[in-house]
C-alpha cells in the first residue's frame, strides 16, 4: 500500500447494476442525515487486513450485501483530505487514501442499506453517468471523474 502520512487507508466501490454491461448504471448511496451526501460505498481498511476484503467487509456492512464480481482495480492510491470543518473531530486524520474497485452486482445480490446495526446510508439509486456527477458530493467528484475515466480509457465503461 502507498504511505500517505496523516491519511487513512480506505477502500471504495464503484458499483454498477447486475445488467452491466447491456445497462451501465451506477449505485450511489446519501449518507445519513446528509442531504447532498450521495457517495459510492467505501470504507477503512483495518490493520492487517488486505485492500479486497475490506472491500468485501465494507460492501456487507454499508449496502447489505458483497455479492459482487469485481471487475478491475484503480493501479494507484488517491488522497483526499477531509473539509476543515471536519479535520479532527471524525478521525485523527488529515483525510483519506483510497484504492478504488470497479464491481458489478451478481444477479443475486440483494442490496439492504439497513442490514448493519447502525445504517450509514439511508437511500440509493442507480444513475447514468451525467446524473452521476451532478448528484455526486462535491468533495469526491474530482477522484471519480479521475477513477471513472480511467475505466472509461480502458474499455470498461
Amino acid at each position: 500500500m502507498q504511505k500517505h502520512t496523516g491519511y487513512r487507508p480506505n477502500v471504495a466501490a464503484i458499483v454498477l447494476s447486475s445488467e452491466y454491461p447491456n445497462k451501465c448504471v451506477f449505485m450511489l448511496s446519501r449518507r445519513n442525515g446528509m442531504k447532498r451526501g450521495w457517495q459510492f460505498p467505501q470504507g477503512g481498511i483495518d490493520d492487517g487486513e488486505s485492500a479486497v476484503n475490506a472491500l468485501m467487509r465494507e460492501l456487507k456492512e454499508e449496502i447489505g450485501t458483497n455479492e459482487v464480481e469485481i471487475l478491475a482495480e484503480y493501479p494507484e492510491w488517491i488522497s483526499y483530505d477531509f473539509p476543515q470543518s471536519t479535520k479532527g473531530h471524525l478521525y485523527p486524520f488529515r483525510g483519506q487514501t483510497q484504492k478504488y474497485f470497479l464491481v458489478r452486482l451478481r444477479s443475486n445480490a440483494k442490496i439492504d442499506l439497513f442490514a448493519h446495526e447502525v445504517p450509514e446510508f439511508e437511500e440509493y439509486r442507480f444513475v447514468g453517468l451525467d446524473e452521476l456527477f451532478k448528484r455526486a458530493t462535491f468533495l469526491k467528484r474530482r477522484s471519480y471523474r479521475r477513477v471513472i475515466d480511467y475505466f472509461i480509457k480502458e474499455g470498461m465503461l
